[in-house]
């Protein structure tokens, strides 16, 4: 694998692992619903606010949210919502990966 395809891939993984976690994903949800701040995303994660922040800031960084001030308040919002359609896929295979479990099961009970 030449650089060029190499920082291609390690670019794609960057984002990958932006929404590879729980919480994150949850504040992708959020934020697809509707635009929110720090402390409402913290209150309803139940962490805190250094955690939240921090989870923030990686997305933010990945370029998946983005953020504006209004005032003393910066309003968070997602930037890239075609992530949604990456996530829609990771149930498409979960929904996949659980029919074929059942089919084995099924099979099992002969």
């Amino acid at each position: 694998m030449d650089a060029q395809l190499q920082r291609r891939y390690k670019a794609r993984a960057t984002i990958i692992k932006a929404v590879a976690h729980p919480t994150r994903l949850f504040i992708v949800e959020e934020l697809k619903k509707q635009n929110r701040n720090a402390g409402e995303l913290t209150e309803m994660i139940g962490a805190d606010a250094s955690t939240v922040s921090k989870h923030l800031s990686v997305l933010k960084n990945a370029g998946i949210i983005s953020d504006e001030r209004r005032g003393t308040t910066i309003i968070y919002h997602l930037q890239t919502p075609c992530i949604l359609n990456f996530i829609g896929c990771v149930e498409e295979v979960l929904q996949a990966k659980a029919q074929d479990q059942m089919n084995i099961i099924s099979s099992c009970k002969l």
